[in-house]
């Protein structure tokens, strides 16, 4: 069955709970270094496990994280907002996205306050995916959770806690999508 690798992005270069920091801000040093080991990961797989197309999130740590399997590829990554960063609602400042994600992070889906079904959100997540075996998508942790917590039936919005760079493995037959593995979980509970 095809294989689809869910990939977190690596290190920031910002905190996403940092009021000050860019909006989408790209990798750190740590992060480039972890972009290019989750390249080399997937290149030492068998060649019919090995994924042949990128899919990655429109934010910058995400393309930039995709970017050296990309290249080792020798494909274009296909940006794609399906598998993007959990929507803040509209009446949410920057400033506040910490505080409301901290609120959401100890909930249920289908509690998050907010202007957008975000168990509707995370289901079309994980839909999204069906379709695309031998594919390697960067993504985000709420995202990976999302698809995770779809996939078990699970109404918690964090069950699995990703490292930067983590790959969980999927298989998909095209209408259904299955959890072979989850990747490395972070060791601390600072996101």
């Amino acid at each position: 069955m095809p294989r689809l690798y869910l990939i977190r992005h690596g290190k920031p270069a910002a905190a996403w709970g940092d009021a000050h920091a860019d909006v989408d801000p790209g990798l750190d040093e740590t992060g480039q270094a972890q972009a290019r080991a989750a390249r080399d990961q997937l290149l030492a797989l068998p060649a019919p496990e090995r994924p042949r197309l990128v899919v990655s999130s429109p934010l910058r740590r995400c393309r930039e994280t995709a970017q050296p399997l990309a290249e080792a590829l020798g494909v274009e990554p296909t940006i794609d907002p399906a598998v993007g960063e959990i929507p803040t609602p509209a009446g949410v400042a920057h400033d506040a996205r910490g505080a409301w994600l901290r609120k959401a992070f100890g909930g249920l889906w289908r509690e998050i306050e907010g202007d957008l079904d975000y168990d509707a959100w995370r289901r079309a997540i994980a839909q999204s995916l069906v379709a695309r075996g031998d594919t390697a998508v960067f993504s985000h942790f709420v995202a990976i959770n999302a698809v995770l917590s779809t996939l078990a039936g699970e109404d918690r919005v964090i069950s699995f806690r990703p490292d930067h760079a983590s790959i969980t493995v999927l298989e998909t037959d095209g209408r259904v999508l299955r959890l072979v593995a989850k990747g490395p979980e972070a060791s601390t509970t600072v996101l």
